[in-house]
């Protein structure tokens, strides 16, 4: 394990050791887990008649948890073995691994072991991982494990990555490696077929035009590389510094020389990415008003599936706020024994309890950003239950929770995400104005409200609905603890603007917010620059499906809710959205949503500080090592390149695309496996601002579908963002 050698933690987890696997109350087995040789796989013993060694790839975990905090944990263990317990979540829908070691010390090992190794493979370079993943993969082929490769074993590695070849083809690249003439390949022989099959024809030309001295570049012909292809400034230090990190060569960086080697390490790490690194942390002003900020923000988020049949589950709240979601919805209806649960109302989907929710987003919302989570209630408890929310609200929460606004006077405006950072703010409705804070009128103890518009809208859609809106009785306590994101019936711009305060928003159902921004664009954005509005899908989306939040974006909606739970385009456009900035959930909107005097209408795009007319020019160069995604189909991948082959096809395409509004764009890479007879399969995407991207020769990395990361593969890019004549 590079990096680790000598690590006791790490010879901890190479020994390995008794751990109990728990499923529930009643089933809890003993199991031998231990890290295998390669630093690459957990294997564990299993009691199945035909699967009695199990094994789990390290790159297939998302994180580790110390204590009781999954869901399954929590329900099926005791406090008391609270230090002992840990969790291994894994990545796309695999479920969690629920682990009790003999002791505390031996968890907390574990814990550090599995992180530390997580880390080590995270920090490898892409051509690393690359590597990595190829001499695993040549491993798996040696079925006799006799470090040798027959022609049988190297057509078995060629389909295991990803290319079909006929015979004729697999028998030449085999003769011409078999310098020995012996029927296999070993030693150096092997190396050699390493080296065929990794060569990059792309970068030997790319490197060729610029190593203009003995064969190698110079840092002068790689200042003229960056000059010219990657950036707009650039200076000999710049250069100098790049083949100081990358150059592996000892000889060539004594001579300040970049190999063809070192320049590829350097093309392959973050300098090369697409995506700008300056937007790896956050770069915008955070001190703006709230709602001048496109908000991350999550649907029915308690959901894990659909919403007819679905489970609910705390995970699913972790999930979101592990992706910096910052708005996530709770839908609150009475329960047994007084506890008021989570659901989807009116449905067959499961029940969660409320507090467990409080304490799982509680335990989990500033992980990954410390900018204010919203939690948006749709209550439809009784007074009572809803006394005992806010109370799990105030007692949970702590000074997190925001009970009245900043500061000693009646606001006129929203904070900001960097005064409310670590803070909670709660959406829902209020039974008088946020003034009676300050007036000591706030002595309402309880009184009836309409309820909440998607609500409404649920029961529209036939879930048991005598009336379109009904009235519910409105808790004192819960009411209290709205402060800046008070409930309320749209009833149209103009009665907004003059009836509305800031800290009263609408949520308008899909349908209702698309009309509005096709035909009244540039008011709905007015009413965003001193306002919040949520969108939300509409309730016939009963499969979790998602709309198009990029209409709702150009006029300003901060709240564009979607499911996270459903992996679509949609949801990798909100990915895209919320890249940059230090991945926070907040995304400043630009000037001219958020300046008074703009006339901004995305419909009409008339003349304004906002158009500015820019080609994007992309050439689609090649791709790398990309994974097989339909084991079953015998030819899944075609390119124009050579037929059926997914680990480096090539396409030397080029495109042209003309942008009117650069700071609203978004770029998407999307790669299919091609098939002639029925749909597409997604293999991986990627998207992220167009102000984000970087001009030159890029590499972009592969999604999957549920937004991780497919090691080692990617695609191979040329961009330019040129002012439009």
């Amino acid at each position: 394990c590079s990096g680790l050698e000598g690590d006791a933690d790490l010879q901890f987890l190479l020994n390995g050791g008794e751990l109990i696997k728990i499923r529930s109350t009643s089933w809890k087995k003993n199991r031998f887990f231990k890290l295998q040789e390669d630093c690459k796989t957990m294997w564990h013993e299993s009691r199945k008649i035909f699967k009695k060694n199990q094994t789990f790839s390290i790159d297939d975990i998302d994180s580790v948890r110390m204590g009781r905090q999954s869901e399954g944990l929590n329900k099926h263990t005791d406090t008391s073995v609270e230090e002992q317990c840990f969790s291994i979540i894994f990545k796309a829908r695999k479920k969690n691994l629920d682990l009790m070691a003999p002791s505390r010390e031996e968890a907390k090992r574990w814990v550090s072991g599995l992180n530390k190794i997580i880390n080590n493979l995270h920090n490898l370079s892409r051509q690393q991982k690359s590597e990595h993943w190829i001499i695993n993969c040549m491993r798996k082929a040696d079925k006799n494990e006799d470090n040798k490769m027959t022609l049988k074993e190297l057509k078995h590695f060629l389909r295991q990555i990803n290319i079909e070849v006929d015979d004729t083809y697999a028998a030449d690249i085999f003769k011409r490696c078999d310098k020995s003439n012996s029927g296999s390949l070993e030693g150096s022989e092997i190396k050699h077929f390493y080296d065929l099959l990794t060569h990059r024809e792309e970068i030997d030309v790319i490197y060729g035009k610029y190593a203009e001295t003995e064969g190698q570049m110079s840092t002068r012909d790689l200042l003229n590389f960056l000059l010219n292809e990657q950036r707009e400034q650039a200076s000999f230090e710049d250069a100098l510094k790049l083949i100081e990190k990358y150059e592996m060569d000892g000889t060539a960086k004594e001579k300040k020389h970049m190999t063809k080697d070192g320049f590829l390490m350097f093309l392959v790490q973050e300098e090369g990415s697409i995506f700008n690194p300056a937007h790896k942390h956050v770069y915008q002003d955070m001190s703006q008003p709230l709602n001048h900020y496109y908000i991350s923000s999550s649907h029915n988020t308690y959901l894990m599936e659909d919403q007819l049949k679905g489970p609910s589950s705390t995970e699913a709240y972790i999930k979101v706020l592990m992706k910096s979601c910052r708005c996530v919805e709770l839908d609150c209806w009475d329960g047994a024994n007084g506890e008021p649960v989570i659901y989807h109302g009116y449905t067959l989907t499961s029940k969660v309890l409320f507090r467990d929710v409080i304490k799982a987003i509680k335990d989990f919302a500033f992980k990954t950003s410390d900018y204010p989570v919203i939690l948006s209630l749709e209550n439809h408890c009784s007074v009572d239950q809803q006394k005992l929310m806010a109370h799990h609200l105030i007692s949970m929460l702590g000074d997190a929770l925001v009970t009245k606004p900043l500061g000693n006077t009646m606001p006129t405006n929203f904070p900001s995400p960097e005064e409310l950072k670590g803070k909670f703010l709660i959406k829902g409705k209020r039974l008088n104005k946020l003034d009676a804070v300050f007036t000591n009128s706030n002595t309402i103890e309880e009184d009836t409200v309409s309820e909440e518009d998607e609500a409404a809208d649920c029961k529209e859609n036939g879930q048991k609905a005598k009336s379109k809106k009904s009235k519910i009785k409105l808790a004192k306590e819960l009411s209290d603890i709205v402060i800046y994101c008070k409930s309320v019936h749209f009833n149209g711009f103009e009665h907004a603007k003059d009836n509305q305060a800031f800290y009263e928003m609408s949520s308008f159902k899909e349908s209702k917010a698309f009309n509005l921004a096709e035909t009244s664009a540039t008011a709905f954005m007015h009413h965003n620059m001193d306002k919040l509005s949520r969108i939300y899908p509409a309730g016939s989306r009963t499969d979790s499906s998602n709309y198009n939040p990029v209409p709702m974006w150009n006029v300003g909606c901060q709240i564009v809710a979607l499911n996270f739970q459903t992996p679509s385009k949609e949801m990798y456009l909100n990915q895209g959205r919320f890249l940059p900035n230090g991945f926070c959930g907040y995304i400043l909107k630009p000037e001219f949503q958020r300046s008074l005097s703009s006339q901004f209408d995305p419909n009409t795009l008339t003349r304004g500080p906002w158009l500015k007319r820019k080609i994007f020019h992309v050439m689609v160069i090649s791709a790398q090592q990309l994974p097989k995604i339909n084991k079953d189909k015998q030819k899944s991948i075609e390119t124009h390149h050579i037929n059926n082959n997914g680990f480096n096809p090539m396409w030397n395409q080029t495109f042209q695309f003309n942008i009117q509004v650069p700071e609203l764009a978004l770029v998407q890479f999307v790669v299919e496996d091609y098939d002639s007879t029925s749909q597409n399969d997604l293999i991986g995407q990627y998207c992220l601002p167009l102000t984000s991207v970087q001009n030159g020769y890029r590499h972009v990395p592969l999604l999957t579908k549920r937004g991780d990361v497919i090691c080692s593969a990617g695609l191979f890019v040329h961009l330019m963002l040129l002012d439009a004549q």
